[in-house]
């Protein structure tokens, strides 16, 4: 199974995007349902992942940060798609389009449990642990190669 990968909008898919990030972050993780949704999501760059059928699998989003810096947020796989290279689909997906835009580095803040994939492509995590949302973090960053 195959995933396609496309850029979308809050206001054009929303209920898809939120349906599968209140799946994982609500439900799975239980992040309360009122800080699942913030202000940035009307203006952030969404991207949607599907199977070859057309089931919405996964989402993230990318955030302008100020000048060459973007930031990863909201990046949720459903459970049944985990450890199948989907999420992996996702944010390469995400960097390359990050490049093209020109940004120079990418920012996040994974979970702890999530530190080890985002290292795989390439990320250092910075800082100290701290809670977000009642969840353990730490900061990620990667600066990015010019094509």
């Amino acid at each position: 199974m195959t995933a396609v990968i496309r850029t979308t909008d809050w206001s054009e898919n929303q209920d898809i995007l939120q349906g599968i990030r209140h799946s994982v972050f609500v439900e799975e993780q239980g992040v309360p349902e009122d800080l699942e949704v913030d202000e940035k999501d009307p203006s952030a760059l969404h991207f949607l992942a599907t199977t070859d059928d057309g089931t919405a699998i996964a989402t993230a989003r990318l955030v302008h940060e100020c000048d060459e810096i973007a930031r990863i947020g909201r990046f949720a796989v459903l459970a049944a798609y985990r450890n199948q290279g989907f999420g992996t689909r996702l944010l390469h997906h995400m960097l390359d389009y990050a490049r093209q835009q020109g940004y120079a580095k990418i920012v996040l803040s994974a979970q702890l449990e999530a530190i080890s994939f985002y290292e795989k492509a390439g990320f250092e995590p910075y800082g100290e642990i701290y809670l977000d949302a009642g969840l353990e973090h730490r900061s990620m960053r990667l600066i990015l190669q010019r094509e």
